[in-house]
């Protein structure tokens, strides 16, 4: 359902360059991002100076994490000309025609891997350029060749939000019923999980448990009773875009993961990564929704001035931002049209690697908690029944902000209840 439609287009205050602005959360295993004490409650228009400063810094941040991971792994990722992480040499086709492809061989293009995804009525192909001849360079040459075809970089998308140590508090969550996660891979032993059938298939490589994964999938089942148990008949399927590879989270493997949860019919689907707007993958999402899927992705933690983050930004994407105990949006979490609902994501504690509990924030663990909630009111994909939950969710949501949906909390809090008492 194209939700994004019904919004207006606010136009946010830029304080970084719009590259800048499109770089999300590292994983967990990379230097964790400081926990901001500043919160606002109001609108864009009432950031003081201060928290300008501390929204300029966190894109800083994201800038630096970026810039390391391609110093790491020079030989396999770059960053595009808008400052985005990208696979190095590799753009992405969507459904491009047996001619098309041709015409680009011919010209010194090469096919590196085509992908059938009959779920979602296309193909994939991701190419490689000419030799000597820059990503930016092909993209121009291909859309050239074929000026109606969708092709885009092979974007890295990475996760929104931090641990911050063991706590000894308890989980509380969602207590989802069916439900999909496009993450890393799920600790599948935690305590958290037990009862609860749990499917994982690697992308690009066999799935690896890790703490994004664990902490999100977590909170999306747990009940919220604080016991640690997850609802009796959960099943979770578990897409690692990750597998331990420093291309993971591409673009490629997402829309593979689509396909896949497609094809197992399961409704609701958590994406906690953020990243740049991307052709094929808009493209993968708009086909997920038709067959009426609910996709719930979150909006991000680049500050509230921040260019919208995708997947949290396509249309029909239901965008979550994340609060915390005081009910305040966090000051890291992206604002605008993009935002359909808003729940806990600081104050609250989720499971880690190894059977731990640890502290989370982030608005990677606000999602998880709205796409539970959907999820225990439809358990096959369908438009008129995905209609009706979020139509549900949206009347019961508890509004904060100013009076109606606004672009900082949208329709309102979600799942207000689970908050951990003793951070």
């Amino acid at each position: 359902m194209p939700l994004k439609h019904l919004f207006f287009v606010l136009a946010l205050i830029s304080v970084a360059s719009a590259g800048h602005a499109q770089i999300g959360f590292p994983r967990p295993d990379l230097p964790a991002v400081r926990d901001l004490p500043g919160r606002v409650g109001g609108q864009i228009g009432d950031l003081t100076e201060d928290m300008t400063g501390r929204a300029e810094a966190l894109v800083a941040d994201r800038l630096d994490q970026v810039r390391g991971l391609v110093r790491a792994h020079p030989d396999v990722l770059e960053r595009t000309p808008q400052g985005d992480l990208a696979v190095r040499g590799e753009i992405v086709a969507w459904a491009p025609s047996p001619e098309v492809v041709a015409s680009a061989e011919s010209q010194g293009f090469t096919v590196l891997r085509r992908t059938r995804m009959d779920d979602l009525d296309a193909e994939v192909v991701v190419l490689s350029p000419p030799k000597g001849q820059s990503a930016r360079a092909a993209l121009k040459a291909l859309q050239k060749i074929d000026p109606q075809g969708v092709y885009d970089y092979n974007h890295i998308y990475l996760g929104s939000g931090g641990a911050s140590g063991d706590s000894d508090g308890p989980i509380r969550g969602a207590g989802g019923g069916r439900v999909g996660l496009i993450d890393s891979g799920v600790d599948a032993g935690h305590p958290v999980f037990r009862g609860v059938v749990i499917v994982q298939k690697g992308f690009g490589g066999g799935a690896a448990p890790d703490a994004h994964g664990t902490a999100t999938a977590a909170l999306m089942m747990a009940r919220g009773d604080g016991s640690g148990q997850s609802a009796t008949g959960a099943a979770l399927y578990v897409a690692d875009v990750y597998a331990g590879r420093p291309t993971g989270g591409s673009t490629e493997a997402i829309i593979g993961a689509l396909s896949w949860l497609s094809r197992e019919k399961v409704a609701v689907i958590n994406i906690s990564l953020v990243g740049p707007s991307n052709g094929p993958l808009k493209a993968a999402t708009a086909a997920m929704v038709r067959r009426g899927h609910l996709l719930v992705a979150a909006v991000g933690n680049d500050g509230p001035a921040a260019k919208p983050l995708y997947p949290a930004a396509f249309d029909g994407v239901i965008g979550v931002t994340g609060v915390d105990a005081r009910r305040k949006v966090l000051i890291e979490a992206g604002r605008g049209p993009q935002v359909d609902f808003a729940a806990p994501g600081a104050d609250i504690v989720s499971a880690g690697v190894g059977g731990k509990r640890v502290g989370v924030r982030g608005t990677s663990y606000a999602a998880p908690l709205v796409a539970g909630k959907l999820s225990r009111r439809m358990s096959v994909p369908d438009t008129a029944a995905a209609a009706r939950a979020v139509a549900e969710l949206t009347a019961q949501a508890q509004d904060l902000g100013r009076a109606g949906r606004d672009p900082v909390y949208g329709a309102g809090l979600v799942e207000g209840d689970i908050f951990n008492k003793k951070q």
